[in-house]
Parts: C-alpha cells; sequence; structure tokens
C-alpha cells in the first residue's frame, strides 16, 4: 500500500499501530495552548503505513479556518535533507562524488582561505564543519532582502573563518545554498526544478513548493505568528526564494508522510526508488561529531533519562540516540513557523510536526510524547517538561537584558555631534548600511535588508542600540563606533542585546568602514 496512500483531513489507517487518536489529540491540543499555537499539522507514519494525518486549531488567530493534513506551512530546515537527497541521486548516477572538490563543479567558489577554497568538498558543504561562525553571513538572506544565491555565494570569499578547517561544529545555512547551486552547474536544470522532478513528483507530493507564491497564492495556508512584539501576532509571509535549498520548502503533512516513509525504506517508496540505499547509510552516517550537552543539570529531572550517549550530524540530518534507539530527525524554523521531522528506524516510526508559531517547545513535546508511547515508557509530561524549560529560558534571557542595563553608564555622551555619524558604511561581506541624522535623531537602514531598519537609541559612551522598526524580530542589537585619533570615525561594530536573539542575526560578523556617502552601491 506504500504507492496508495489516501490523505484526507484525518486519517487513522491502523489503529493498532497509533496511539489512542484522543491521546494524541489531548498532547497537541494541550501543547497548542500552553505555547500560544494557532495551529498544529501532525503525521505519523509506522511500519510503512500512514496512521495518522491531521490538522489542529486554526490558520490564523482570531478566524476560523482550520489547519488540516494539506494545510501549507513552511518547514524551514527540514529543507536541507531534500537538498542532500538530491545530490545523493547525482551520486547514484556518477555525476558528482561526496569527496568531489566543490570547484571542480563550481570554478568561481571561493572561501576566504585559499587552502579551504581548495580543498572544501561536496561532503563539507552539508556537514557543518567549515571554520565559518554559527549562522555566518545568514544576514544576506535573512530577514528577507534582494541579494541573489549566485550573489550570496560571490560573498561568501568575503566572510573569515572563526575556526580552523573542519575542527569544529558550527550550524550554517550559506554553504547548503552552495550546495544547490551544484545541481544547475551539473544537470542544466534549477535547484528548484530538480527537486520538483526527482523528488516531489515521483512521490505524488502534489502540495509541496519551493517559491512563496505557494503561500501568498495558496488558498490552504497556515499564517505564520509570533510573540515577540508582546503579543500574538500574524506576520507577513516572506520571500526566501534565495535561500530555498538551506530551507524553505513549503509543503504540508500529507506529502511529508511520503517524504518519512521513503527515508525509512532506504529510498524507495513503493515501486519507486529516488536513492539508493547506500546513500541512505551515506546521509544517515556520521560527518560531524557534535558535543553532549548535560540536560539534566540545567533542565527539568525528565531530561535525565532521555540524555543522549552520542550526537552528530549526517548529511542533512541531525543523528543521536533516544532510550536506546536511534533517532535521526531535524528541526527547521523561519518567521513564524516552526517544524521537526523525528525518525526511529528500529521501529519503522516517523512523525512530522508543523507549528505556525516561533516556539520549538510545542512540536519537541509532541515528539518525544508519541515516541515514548510506541516505546511502552511512562508518560513524562512533555508539555509540562517544556513549559517549565522555556520559562526558565525566557527568564534567563530577561535577567541577562537587565544586567547590560544595571551595568549602563547614563553620565555620559557621545563624542561626536549626532550628525559626524550619518553616512554610508560598508561591511566586506554584507555590503552598505545608511545612518541618517534627522531633527537630532540618527535612524540606521541596512540597503539590502527592507526589515533592519530603526531608530539608533544612545546607550553609552560611542555605543548606541538600534531598536527595529519591526518589533516582531526581537534582534535590537547594540551599535559601537571607535573613533581615529583625529576624532573621525574608524569602524562600526553591532552584537545583539539578548541572548535569546536568533542566531542567523550573525551581527557581530559584520565589520562596518566609512565609505563616501555617493560611492557606488555594494
Amino acid at each position: 500500500m506504500l504507492n496508495r496512500f489516501r490523505l484526507p483531513a484525518a486519517v487513522l489507517l491502523a489503529a493498532a499501530l497509533c496511539p489512542a487518536q484522543e491521546y494524541i489529540d489531548g498532547v497537541v491540543e494541550r501543547a497548542r495552548k500552553e505555547f500560544d499555537v494557532p495551529g498544529i499539522a501532525v503525521a505519523i507514519v509506522k511500519d510503512g503505513n500512514l496512521v495518522l494525518a491531521k490538522g489542529y486549531g486554526v490558520r490564523k488567530q482570531g478566524e476560523a479556518a482550520p489547519v488540516t493534513a494539506q494545510s501549507r506551512f513552511r518547514i524551514a530546515s527540514n529543507t536541507k535533507a531534500f537538498t542532500t537527497a538530491a545530490l545523493a541521486m547525482l551520486v547514484d548516477e556518477g555525476k558528482i562524488h561526496w569527496d568531489d572538490p566543490v570547484v571542480q563543479h563550481l570554478p568561481a567558489f571561493q572561501l576566504y582561505d585559499a587552502y579551504v577554497t581548495r580543498e572544501m568538498t561536496i561532503r563539507d558543504l552539508l556537514t557543518h564543519r567549515s571554520g565559518l561562525g554559527l549562522g555566518a553571513g545568514d544576514l544576506m538572506f535573512f530577514p528577507p532582502g534582494d541579494l541573489g544565491r549566485e550573489e550570496i555565494v560571490k560573498r561568501l570569499r568575503f566572510i573569515k573563518p572563526t575556526t580552523s578547517f573542519r575542527s569544529a561544529y558550527a550550524y550554517d545555512n550559506l554553504l547548503y545554498i552552495v550546495a544547490g547551486q551544484l545541481i544547475p552547474a551539473v544537470t542544466g536544470k534549477s535547484w528548484d526544478a530538480f527537486v520538483k522532478d526527482r523528488i516531489f513528483t515521483p512521490l505524488g507530493m502534489t502540495n509541496t513548493f519551493t517559491e512563496v507564491a505557494a503561500l501568498t497564492q495558496g488558498k490552504d495556508v497556515a499564517t505564520p505568528h509570533n510573540t515577540l512584539s508582546g503579543k500574538l501576532e500574524a506576520l507577513p509571509q516572506e520571500d526566501m526564494d534565495t535561500s530555498a535549498p538551506a530551507g524553505a520548502i513549503i509543503t504540508c503533512v500529507a506529502d511529508l508522510a511520503k517524504w518519512m516513509t521513503v527515508q525509512l525504506n532506504g529510498g524507495t517508496f513503493g515501486k519507486t526508488r529516488l536513492f539508493s540505499a547506500a546513500q541512505s547509510r551515506e546521509m544517515w552516517s556520521a560527518q560531524t561529531i557534535l558535543p553532549i550537552e548535560e540536560l539534566a543539570q540545567s533542565s527539568p529531572a525528565a531530561f535525565a533519562d532521555t540524555q543522549p550517549n552520542f550526537r552528530a550530524y549526517g548529511l542533512g540530518w541531525d543523528l543521536r540516540d533516544y532510550r536506546g534507539k536511534r533517532l535521526v530527525g531535524h528541526t527547521g524554523m523561519l518567521s513564524g513557523y516552526v517544524s521537526r521531522t523525528a525518525l526511529v528506524p528500529e521501529l519503522k516510526l516517523g512523525i512530522v510536526i508543523l507549528t505556525n508559531q516561533e516556539v520549538t517547545a510545542a512540536h519537541a513535546a509532541i515528539a518525544n510524547t508519541v515516541i515514548d508511547h510506541y516505546l511502552g515508557v511512562p508518560d513524562a509530561d512533555w508539555v509540562a517538561v517544556y513549559s517549565t524549560r522555556l520559562k526558565k529560558q525566557r527568564a534567563e534571557g530577561e535577567e541577562a537584558v537587565k544586567k547590560a542595563a544595571g551595568q549602563r553608564n547614563l553620565n555620559t555622551k557621545p563624542a561626536l555631534p549626532l550628525a559626524s555619524y550619518a553616512g554610508r558604511y560598508r561591511d566586506a561581506w554584507y555590503g552598505d548600511m545608511r545612518i541618517e541624522e534627522h531633527a537630532g535623531k540618527l535612524s540606521l537602514h541596512f540597503t539590502h535588508t527592507p526589515d533592519l531598519a530603526g531608530d539608533l537609541e544612545h546607550w553609552q559612551y560611542d555605543t548606541f542600540v538600534a531598536r527595529w522598526k519591526n518589533r516582531t524580530l526581537d534582534a535590537d542589537a547594540y551599535v559601537t563606533f571607535t573613533l581615529k585619533p583625529d576624532g573621525t570615525i574608524h569602524e562600526v561594530r553591532m552584537a545583539a542585546v539578548s541572548p535569546l536573539t536568533d542566531f542567523s542575526y550573525d551581527f557581530q560578523d559584520l565589520l562596518f568602514r566609512p565609505v563616501a556617502i555617493h560611492a557606488t552601491p555594494k
């Protein structure tokens, strides 16, 4: 029956394989209410059967339209497994090899270090061990801006590494964009067209897309939300098409049930084979070893029972153990959307959870609960556990911001008249920002990123705080000027105000220097 999936809004095909539907419904609804999530969709596959595909809650806060198994969500970094699967197909065909140098297929590819440029392989693009810092360069596409994929890849050469090559794990997105560019270089077909023709269509994933039009023009679409402005708020649909190979697929749980079945079956779906069993094993093999966090020391006691013995990153997949079973999965987050895929190969079990609120605790609680139920272990009340953890994290973040404010010296003023800070500034990889002065107030504008525009409030000495006008970003940043001996501005550095700011706001990697106000924009 693997090639005969039938997916209405809610399906219960094999009661013997599924925890009581009332139990699942109850856990999802508890998580939805506890974490203030308007809508959630869940799919479960077990032993090659679709067990459950169902929506909960509403597509948009304050409206009645329900989430269904066909409701479209962004899956963010869960996209990465699709990109690696696409490359695995090309490996099967002998068109590329995992350990080919990237420059063999993309001669213009260049990183900051010439040695790394020469030595970086396709495998290195996918395993977060390049030497780049956490989220390095993400500001080129998040929040959405006007730089295309080719231009983003070109600017990689200006980003300085933070560690030596292959020595440390640091999650990045930019190199997955590079990985996506390999596909047109090798096949002549865009990444978008390739994944549609070679993955979506063969699997019958008819409700899966790579372009934002699927959200702006679709009917059954989950609206993104977050609470970062201080209240639950619907967000606009963002155009993330330039970063699609790293994290912009749009789909539904009904289609993702088919994708999970392919993964659990080693590359096959019914009579269709996408990639070989050998490539399935390769993608699920540890490539980069990750440190093990002592969960029980900083979180509720329930985490002690699920403390992993190993953690690693494969090719587009997170790898770890959970209660003695291998767990293969990934999470994803973009503005207003959070998702999780969790596969337990030994149980032939797959769970996918899509949400339209920017909080990870809901999907984590649901996934753990479902896995525990199939393992037959006592209920740990994961909703309560993750609620406690989330409140602790938020409190610690607020305390850090308050502590910094308490150390602020209020009896200082800028070294220069405010008008002297106005001008155009340039960072080698991002490009330009403008600082303007009007009526005794400063404002800052990132030229490629419309959302990164806001007022500069004096903090202390020659440090200001950028308060973005879009308050759903929750990414206010310190902006610090240093002066030359003659009193003119030498450079500008930035850093996030809150430790809870998403790592994709990699302000700390920017180094702006003044350029002529009429200089050619970069």
